[in-house]
């Protein structure tokens, strides 16, 4: 299984329209639209899941393709660490 990030995602763009342009290129498995966790409006990315041969074929063609007046910017998505939120160092009293 591969998750793609897909980037400048028009702020209209929702699950299913994106769900819809990556079925054109294989099965989809999970599909996340990201909302900014303070105002509930999307924040122009989202995640896609789907198995290695499709992920590899969807990004080769979508990546850079317009997608309601955007240009979309597809690549494998990176696992970045999860701050704990007190790692901001030792505390000093």
């Amino acid at each position: 299984m591969t998750k793609l990030y897909v980037g400048n995602l028009p702020f209209t763009a929702t699950e299913e329209a994106v769900r819809t342009l990556f079925a054109a290129h294989g099965s989809v498995d999970k599909v996340s639209v990201i909302n900014d966790r303070d105002t509930g409006r999307p924040r122009g990315f989202a995640f896609v899941e789907m198995s290695n041969a499709d992920a590899s074929r969807a990004m080769q063609a979508l990546n850079g393709t317009e997608f309601e007046g955007r240009a979309l910017k597809v690549s494998e998505a990176q696992d970045r660490a999860r701050s704990g939120g007190a790692s901001r160092g030792p505390r000093r009293y």
